[in-house]
């Protein structure tokens, strides 16, 4: 089973409270890390933009991926949600079968 970290950012704890909390009532990630105070510089519309975020590192299976992506889609307030998937390259055998594990409920 592939093991991926999806990233997101949202512009409030609210946001990051509902998302999180539905992800893991449907059992799509093993952990959703929450780090507040995120700084993100971007390009929008041809002007440099700079916000205050905060980043979801969500730890899932690359089949929760399309449910995910679509949850994140219908309860996030921008119009071009962040929604990246990493691969988990290595990690622990005991990590990976938790990981695993609680994403089969």
């Amino acid at each position: 089973m592939d093991a991926i970290v999806i990233y997101c950012t949202v512009p409030d704890k609210k946001t990051a409270k509902e998302i999180t909390k539905f992800i893991m009532k449907h059992h799509l990630a093993a952990c959703v890390s929450v780090v507040d105070r995120v700084e993100s510089v971007f390009s929008w519309d041809g002007e440099l933009e700079k916000e205050k975020e905060i980043l979801l590192m969500i730890k899932t299976v690359r089949p929760n991926f399309e449910r995910i992506k679509v949850l994140i889609s219908e309860l996030h307030p921008y119009n071009v949600p962040e929604i990246i998937s990493v691969p988990i390259v290595d990690c622990s055998k005991e990590y990976l079968e938790w990981l695993v594990h609680e994403t089969q409920h």
